[in-house]
């Protein structure tokens, strides 16, 4: 028997309500290993138990959030959390898609599943990402964000951590007020926000053009999405991950 194993599985799967009968049963089935089940699921459920859940959620047209989403995910893992890279569903038909020749870009994130505004209650912290449309989250994020309305009714958000990262065509294109706007949504739910702080200190580098700001971690994609986040964007990205998923903990805990 693979006590490990089980007890990771089961920790996971049952939590603590219902944990102490199964140690039980599984004691009945298998005796002469119960003590060793009981020591190793104990261990593996103080681990689930304690460890973050962390939902980066993100909408990409073209790419460059995509790019950020990953970096902001591996700066969570860093953390130890367990960490889930979702995306919100698109919207616009495939014709408009074409259209804006952002069919072939959006093939690339194609295999990461679609998010359900169902499932964040199971997060402890909740990272979105957009591009900025007009200075505010564009219509595919809006519409995600506005499903929640039933969780907010059940308070199913309230004491989780949060934060955002943007995108915009140029240095002051937005991408600040997008942040600033998307924040209400997590006011509302009763989530305690997390930005980038100057602790990451290549957010004031002025030898070089780069996103980020105290509020979030930005990327400049350029008038017609040529550009794509720079080393120090990425970083800038994965410090976030890491940071708020850190402070995730600390409040799990």
């Amino acid at each position: 028997i693979n006590a490990e194993y089980m007890g990771r599985q089961l920790a996971l799967e049952f939590g603590k309500n219902q944990l102490s009968d199964k140690i039980l049963e599984l004691g009945e089935l298998h005796a002469d290993h119960a003590s060793n089940i009981r020591v190793m699921m104990n261990e593996q459920l103080l681990k689930a138990t304690n460890t973050p859940r962390v939902l980066v959620l993100f909408y990409s047209t073209y790419g460059h959030i995509y790019h950020m989403a990953k970096a902001v995910a591996e700066g969570a893992r860093e953390t130890g959390a367990q960490v889930c890279l979702k995306r919100v569903k698109e919207t616009l038909p495939l014709a408009v898609l074409e259209k804006m020749n952002a069919v072939q870009a959006q093939e690339q994130f194609a295999h990461v599943s679609e998010a359900d505004v169902k499932e964040l209650p199971g997060y402890d912290c909740i990272i979105i990402g957009s591009p900025t449309r007009f200075g505010s989250l564009p219509a595919q994020m809006l519409s995600f964000m506005d499903a929640t309305g039933g969780l907010w009714m059940s308070g199913a958000l309230l004491g989780k951590v949060g934060g955002i990262f943007t995108s915009s065509a140029t240095q002051h294109g937005g991408n600040e007020s997008t942040i600033l706007s998307a924040t209400t949504y997590f006011f509302h739910h009763g989530m305690m926000i997390v930005g980038l702080p100057y602790s990451f200190q290549a957010q004031g580098k002025i030898d070089e053009i780069v996103g980020g700001s105290p509020y979030g971690a930005t990327t400049i994609a350029g008038g017609y999405g040529q550009r794509l986040p720079s080393q120090t964007e990425l970083e800038g990205a994965k410090f976030q991950g890491k940071h708020t998923a850190t402070i995730a903990r600390k409040v799990k805990n």
